[in-house]
């Protein structure tokens, strides 16, 4: 078998005409046959180049409107004959069957179509029979044939055409054939998480064709990548490449600044995943000047996001700051400019785009997937279960601090007054250790609790916590509820003028 061979005959089958010109005139100037069907046999034609129609090959029509074109014998036949193999050659031969050496083929375009919101009927359409299997066939028979399976590759396609004048190596087909069975494999799987969106069947399919090597993983000894359309979620306009822990700190952040968004102005000061300056007020630059008085400490380095445009005035505050990463909706001119003075500061636009409805993690010889935490605790979902009852202030604070504590590491307790984080309590094994951590760094920055309230991210088994958030000056509390001890918190409240109200919703974070 020669591992170098030289194309002679093309079927070519599109769903987007997108940069095939410029191929299919090369492949007329090396003396190419070309076959073809519908409406790329008509793009070839009015190109005034010579094609044969499928139909000609198999000696039957396009049928059923367009849903079986190329599923014929004489045209797989031409695909997956093995051109070493004397029964085969015969074969092709004795059904008069054309020898194919390329395929270039792309797919109904079912993602996209689905993502516009179209109905049902028009999804099921749009899922490719003919093109999936002229890309296997000519994929797994690499060694004889070139399969060309995306427009993303129609460029490297015609460089190799320009400089090999339609010879292709071993190594060339083999490479065209693992992206082509990227493209099928991707393809089937989105069809698959279409048709098992309630997932009704307990099974994971995950396929992500935008990778991306980062300069190293958590750590500089550890490999990292990226998978996923960032350029969908993002415009970048400044900086560094992002590295493994800046995108993980920035997912963190991304995930808090949506629970407020469309909302007052509103700032977020991230840290290792977790907030360390939180606030929200009439201006950004007030909110950020507030958020970064939580602890101006571990700001230092920190991811920084806004639910609103960053102006000048808030540009100049920030730029007296190192921070690895700023986000935000729209940047002003001026900001930008300011914001720029940092070459190395990274700058992004958070475009409206959703998340993903699951999370996934790997854990021990397999993964964990759940529903995403979905759940925003509001006004409505609470239940005053102390003889007192919050203020109107209070209230708007314990929402507040119940959002914030959503997105904090468990265990954990949130402290915050006036709609600014006074300080937290993060990833401690014990929720007393917790409001202790937290109620300690807020009067080493000076907090008054005073009037503060406190969220904490699951129940309360007995008593102690809000026993030392009362001392601290603490007056409402915010807690799922649930503990069969309920009452012994409840009591205490009650005996000390506290506020206390439960939401029914647990927030772990692990």
């Amino acid at each position: 078998m020669m591992s170098t061979k030289t194309m002679s005959s093309a079927l070519i089958s599109v769903f987007s005409k997108d940069g095939l010109a410029p191929i299919v005139k090369k492949l007329n100037d090396l003396n190419v046959t070309i076959y073809s069907t519908g409406g790329t046999e008509k793009f070839i034609k009015d190109l005034g180049i010579d094609v044969v129609p499928v139909e000609d090959v198999t000696s039957y029509p396009s049928i059923l409107g367009g849903r079986v074109k190329t599923l014929h014998p004489k045209v797989f036949g031409g695909i997956l004959n093995r051109q070493n193999n004397d029964g085969d050659i015969a074969e092709l031969a004795e059904f008069e069957i054309p020898q194919i050496d390329l395929v270039i083929v792309d797919l109904y375009p079912f993602e996209k179509t689905v993502a516009s919101g179209a109905d049902h009927q028009d999804i099921i359409e749009k899922i490719d029979i003919g093109g999936i299997s002229l890309i296997r066939a000519a994929a797994k028979n690499y060694t004889d044939v070139t399969c060309v399976s995306s427009v993303e590759d129609y460029a490297e396609f015609l460089e190799l055409l320009e400089t090999k004048n339609g010879e292709t190596t071993e190594d060339d087909r083999k490479r065209f054939a693992a992206k082509a069975f990227n493209v099928s494999s991707h393809y089937d799987t989105a069809i698959f998480n279409y048709f098992n969106e309630n997932h009704e069947e307990a099974a994971l399919k995950i396929s992500e064709t935008n990778g991306k090597i980062l300069r190293y993983g958590e750590n500089p000894h550890q490999k990292g990548f990226f998978f996923g359309d960032f350029d969908a979620m993002f415009t970048k306009l400044h900086g560094k490449e992002l590295s493994y822990n800046n995108l993980l700190d920035v997912d963190a952040a991304v995930n808090l600044i949506l629970e407020f968004k469309n909302e007052d102005p509103t700032f977020a000061i991230l840290k290792h995943n977790n907030a360390c300056g939180f606030a929200q007020r009439n201006t950004i630059h007030q909110a950020y000047v507030d958020a970064l008085a939580g602890d101006p400490v571990s700001a230092f380095g920190g991811i920084l996001i806004a639910n609103t445009e960053i102006d000048k005035d808030t540009a100049k505050e920030i730029h007296k700051l190192f921070c690895e990463v700023v986000i935000a909706p729209s940047f002003s001119n001026e900001a930008l400019e300011i914001l720029k003075g940092k070459k190395n500061r990274i700058l992004l636009i958070l475009n409206d785009v959703e998340l993903p409805k699951t999370t996934v993690r790997t854990c021990l010889n397999g993964v964990l997937v759940q529903e995403r935490d979905a759940k925003t605790d509001s006004l409505d979902d609470l239940k005053t279960v102390t003889s007192t009852s919050p203020t109107q202030s209070e209230l708007e604070d314990l929402i507040f601090a119940s959002k914030l504590c959503k997105h904090t590491k468990s265990n954990t307790i949130v402290l915050a007054k006036n709609k600014q984080l006074c300080a937290s309590g993060t990833g401690q094994t014990s929720r007393v250790d917790a409001l202790n951590q937290a109620i300690h760094k807020a009067k080493s920055f000076n907090f008054d609790l005073k009037g503060a309230v406190m969220a904490s991210d699951a129940f309360f088994p007995f008593p102690d916590c809000v026993e030392i958030a009362d001392k601290a000056g603490i007056k409402a509390v915010i807690q799922p509820g649930g503990s069969i001890k309920d009452e012994l918190s409840i009591n205490y409240c009650n005996d000390n003028d506290v506020a206390m109200v439960f939401t029914g919703t647990r927030h772990f974070k692990h």
